[in-house]
């Protein structure tokens, strides 16, 4: 009698019975979101403030729009963007300088094990928004979604 080996975890199967694909990303637990809020609001708070030392960084109006965190809550990824500005990309080698001060920061302010690693990517969500606003206001697209005067019975 021979037994098949048992599947890979986290491979779904279909329904063949052969597994598919890879391991579909599981969303973030409780804690992640938590923790990736308050750490958030504590970079938020930093950016208001703008009491640190990088000279590039003094005069700029930086939002944090999301926090993600990895799983073991040592690696997060802080989305910025620039208010009434597009050209946050200038502004990330000063921010990925700054990100020790930021992580020390983070340190004083929350009780965590171990304080994470910062690192800064920029939100591209608003300007993703407003292209597919243009393109369904766009007269071919409105014509499309116009509803038409000679299907009436």
């Amino acid at each position: 009698m021979s037994k098949a080996p048992p599947p890979k975890p986290g491979l779904t199967k279909k329904p063949g019975g052969k597994p598919r694909g890879k391991p579909s990303a599981k969303a973030p637990t409780q804690r992640q979101l938590r923790v990736s809020e308050e750490i958030r609001h504590v970079l938020s708070t930093l950016f208001f403030r703008g009491e640190f030392r990088e000279p590039d960084l003094a005069d700029a109006k930086i939002t944090v729009t999301e926090v993600r965190i990895s799983p073991d809550l040592k690696n997060a990824t802080a989305f910025v963007a620039r208010l009434g500005r597009s050209d946050i990309d200038a502004l990330l080698p000063a921010l990925k300088r700054a990100a020790p001060y930021f992580r020390m920061q983070l340190a004083h302010e929350m009780r965590l094990r171990v304080a994470p690693q910062v690192s800064f990517q920029p939100d591209t969500t608003l300007d993703y928004a407003m292209h597919v606003d243009s393109l369904l206001r766009a007269p071919e697209v409105a014509r499309d979604l116009a509803p038409a005067a000679d299907s009436e019975p």
